[in-house]
């Protein structure tokens, strides 16, 4: 069965890695296209790496354009997708690629985001622990799904293991991040300037006040805990793409190293997109361009008795776009992993 798409959103980077996933996806067939200022215009003159995609005509971002169609990805700045979709009949599976729908809390949305607060969706993190399951058994057969921040789900999926298995102190979680710029967008911003950023590095939403923090909490709690805390500091590095985090937090007393494996492993058995390294290996961001693949090594730092997991994704794939087409899968009944490559490109 073909189910046929729409992607809103589609001249922007969330967009156009969408699109690259979906061009091959042997069960979506991609018929519109939009965009806001770029409207009017041929996709290639965006997208120009999506040749296969040469054909189509970026149109206007409005609800009657994305109507009639099986699937919508929006990939819409932050607010711009709660009242598109509220629009979109409850026939049609949404997936946002934006904020709009990922928090629970609208004293949260408010804190962080502000606007119009447009309501919660099931979270795009199918691999996320949760204290009866996995995340994933909330995506099969819904009609709305919210796909995860790029940082949020590193750092939740980097640290769920120890904190559902009550391994860890919730309270003094700390994390810092090495994030290639695409994760903000197209934006023209002095900080992305190639002459600002190459051989450079940028900390941004320093002291609690970056966005993904009430996303990174929430999923915590999910995963069992009662009062998490967490120090996030993101640092923009010069790579277009790329996410690698490192995220520790103190052992309880006790704990040793085999049981902290032992919860990494336990975690992840079995997942096709989420992968424990052997002990003593770690990931680089290279290891998952293009691929949607995440990549953890974990160990023990006996002398300060925190546990250290360092997670490796590509911002773009596994941090947004792979995540919502892996979630469509799940929630169209399809095979998780089609479309969906686990092999980066390298060098």
């Amino acid at each position: 069965m073909s189910y046929s798409v729409a992607v809103a959103g589609a001249s922007g980077y969330a967009g156009g890695e969408v699109l690259r996933i979906l061009a091959d996806h042997p069960s979506f067939e991609i018929r519109t296209v939009t965009a806001g200022s770029n409207a009017g215009s041929p996709l290639i003159d965006h997208q120009p790496q999506l040749r296969s995609l040469a054909h189509l005509t970026l149109q206007e971002t409005d609800p009657a354009t994305l109507a009639g169609h099986d699937v919508v990805f929006l990939a819409l700045p932050h607010g711009a997708s709660g009242a598109i979709s509220a629009q979109l009949g409850g026939d049609v599976l949404v997936v946002d690629c934006g904020a709009d729908h990922r928090l629970t809390s609208e004293s949260d949305w408010n804190a962080f985001y502000g606007g119009d607060y447009a309501g919660a969706w099931p979270y795009g993190v199918p691999e996320l622990p949760t204290t009866d399951g996995k995340q994933r058994d909330a995506l099969a057969g819904v009609n709305r799904i919210a796909a995860p921040g790029c940082n949020a789900s590193s750092v939740s999926l980097a640290i769920a293991p120890g904190v559902a298995a009550g391994l860890v102190d919730e309270t003094d979680i700390v994390a810092v991040l090495a994030v290639g710029p695409s994760g903000a967008g197209k934006n023209l911003k002095t900080t992305y300037l190639a002459s600002e950023l190459l051989g450079n590095a940028v900390p941004y939403g320093v002291g609690g006040t970056h966005r993904h923090i009430p996303e990174i909490l929430q999923n915590l709690r999910v995963a069992g805990a009662a009062n998490p805390a967490i120090s996030f500091t993101p640092v923009i590095v010069p790579m277009a793409r790329g996410i690698l985090a490192t995220v520790s937090a103190p052992l309880k007393p006790g704990v040793t190293v085999d049981e902290v494996r032992a919860a990494w492993n336990d975690a992840y058995a079995g997942e096709p997109f989420v992968q424990v390294l052997p002990a003593g290996k770690f990931p680089r961001t290279s290891d998952v361009l293009g691929a949607n693949t995440a990549l953890i090594g974990v160990a023990v730092d006996a002398a300060a008795n925190r546990v250290v997991s360092i997670i490796a994704v590509d911002n773009l794939a596994k941090g947004t776009a792979g995540a919502a087409i892996q979630c469509a899968n799940i929630a169209l009944g399809l095979p998780e992993t089609t479309g969906l490559s686990v092999n980066g490109v390298a060098p």
